[in-house]
């Protein structure tokens, strides 16, 4: 892992490795289109969302930074669960995120990570491209 050193100017390695922490008790995911997302999805966070009283039996803490770079960063030295779903807006059904040049990179470092990422059904990094700006939903974490 390489941060941006303001002082030197340059990037600098922070890690040589990075493994996810695998416990966890946070996620992220914009609660603002709680209303548009599938029945699963609701549940899934409902449920993180009932802290110690529901079945997950833990208090959760959402972050959403709301840049896929830093809540990656993030979840690499914190552990946790980012969500992008697809929901049920017009041109959101196949989420937002690209699979080329988004999805498929942020993927490949969770997996490297030890971490998994899949579009809620099939692992990111085996869904052939239909084309270059092809939209997946994401879901990525420990």
């Amino acid at each position: 892992v390489f941060v941006l050193s303001t002082r030197l100017g340059t990037f600098v390695q922070a890690y040589e490795s990075r493994i996810i922490p695998q416990r966890t008790q946070e996620f992220a995911i914009n609660a603002a289109n709680y209303r548009h997302w599938d029945e699963a999805v609701r549940l899934y966070i409902d449920d993180c969302l009932e802290g110690t009283e529901g079945p997950r039996g833990k208090d959760f803490n959402m972050r959403w930074i709301a840049s896929l770079v830093a809540d990656c960063y993030r979840i690499l030295m914190r552990g946790g669960v980012f969500l992008y779903p697809g929901d049920k807006r017009k041109g959101y059904r196949q989420g937002r995120l690209r699979l080329v040049y988004e999805a498929n990179p942020i993927a490949y470092l969770i997996e490297q990570a030890g971490g998994a990422a899949t579009d809620t059904i099939t692992r990111i990094l085996e869904i052939e491209p239909e084309s270059l700006h092809q939209r997946v939903p994401v879901v990525f974490g420990s």
